[in-house]
């Protein structure tokens, strides 16, 4: 299916404009209190580096907890909820004054952000045929990209021109507009889990259970397994790759900032591009096989950053791990739809997002402590040969351990 063809269903289509809208917000806000700490706060490079973390670790810890509920609460309720709350968490950013409350803020974002994801997920797989799915999941990483591209230049006017509360204004604005396009829309979901009802067990025991089913199930399914390893390596190589790359610039090719602004630019760039050529690519390849080619590509853009370092390799290396890294997610994403039973979706969902964000906090606590031991360009070259690793054990494993339903 085209985007055109998936688009024209109503569901989707509010949800993918509600995604553009409250993702542009985001970026808004996450870039005008990176300015904040840097600038008014003089925060230290721990300290902003605890503002990723301070986002990403609640969904590390709560992910599969949280899908735990989304598999049983109705969908259009915990949408439009997890909206209108965070409107409430984005508004309090205009009055923090310090590093510790900007961090309590983005960490309870964080939390109720755990329930949104895995319930949009179960929203597009109910919504879109399957053989649309591929068309679904790239538009959702279109609009990421697109916000993560314009959102930057837009934050940083914005803040010039207005200050950051203006940012944070427009991003509570964003998730009523996203909560009001949402709650348009009629979203059906198929019929809820039965088992905890006769359950004999306590209300945690059976919470307990759920949460174990769906860790389970990845870990018994070689293609759900495989493709939460083949993102998880890609997270960590981009979460290496952002703390570094500036440094690299800086000491490595002796270039100025704006060459950073480049590089960095460049990713988002292979990002688009790459999510236009898998919807492509699809039509003829398997999902497991493009995941597999991800993976390569990762280690083959990783690989040329370390072992040429020219600005000219340094560009099509950046470019060359978007790229790769979206001919990972895409596909990933649907084979994950189409592979999980309905009922155990949210949970699956919900599992992955919180294994993929810890790598990526590995990759950004461990990036500083290994460039300092082993140098830029080995850490690199460590990336590289990750890839290649989770790559033949990938083959491995999805033709030694067939897929159980």
């Amino acid at each position: 299916m085209t985007f055109r063809d998936v688009l024209r269903g109503a569901v989707i289509r509010r949800v993918w404009y509600a995604q553009i809208v409250s993702l542009f917000g985001d970026f808004l806000a996450l870039f005008a209190v990176i300015a904040v700490v840097s600038f008014r706060m003089h925060g230290t490079p721990n300290q902003l580096t605890g503002v990723q973390i301070a986002y990403m670790l609640p969904l590390v810890i709560l992910g599969p907890l949280a899908g735990v509920f989304v598999d049983r609460w109705p969908l259009k309720p915990t949408l439009v909820a997890s909206d209108l709350v965070r409107a409430v968490l984005a508004l309090l950013l205009i009055f923090t004054t310090s590093i510790w409350q900007v961090w309590v803020v983005l960490a309870l974002l964080s939390c109720v952000s755990s329930f949104f994801g895995p319930a949009q997920s179960v929203t597009i797989r109910t919504h879109v045929p399957t053989e649309g799915l591929i068309s679904a999941n790239a538009l959702m990483q279109i609009a990421f990209m697109g916000s993560r591209i314009v959102g930057p230049a837009t934050a940083g006017a914005m803040v010039a021109a207005f200050g950051p509360a203006s940012c944070y204004a427009v991003d509570v604005l964003s998730f009523l507009v996203s909560a009001s396009l949402i709650g348009s829309v009629v979203i059906r979901r198929p019929a809820p889990i039965a088992a905890a009802a006769q359950s004999s067990g306590s209300r945690i025991r059976i919470i307990w259970q759920d949460m174990g089913e769906g860790i389970a199930f990845i870990f018994h399914h070689a293609a759900v397994l495989f493709v939460v390893l083949a993102m998880a390596a890609g997270l960590f190589t981009i979460g290496c790759f952002g703390p570094l790359i500036a440094i690299y610039v800086r000491e490595t090719l002796h270039a100025a900032a704006r060459l950073f602004g480049i590089v960095s630019g460049m990713i988002g760039v292979g990002l688009l591009a790459g999510t236009q050529g898998v919807r492509v690519l699809a039509r003829q390849v398997k999902n497991d096989t493009l995941v597999l080619s991800g993976l390569a590509g990762i280690g083959a853009g990783v690989l040329l950053l370390g072992a040429v370092p020219l600005v000219a390799a340094t560009l099509a290396g950046a470019f060359t791990i978007g790229f790769a890294f979206a001919a990972i997610m895409v596909p990933a994403q649907t084979l994950m739809q189409q592979e999980t039973p309905h009922a155990m979706l949210g949970r699956v969902s919900s599992t992955v997002t919180s294994v993929v964000f810890l790598a990526q906090i590995f990759g950004l606590i461990l990036s500083g402590v290994l460039a300092e031991l082993i140098g830029i360009r080995a850490v690199f070259f460590l990336c590289a040969a990750i890839a290649a690793v989770l790559m033949a054990g990938g083959k491995l494993l999805l033709h030694a351990r067939p897929a159980s339903g």
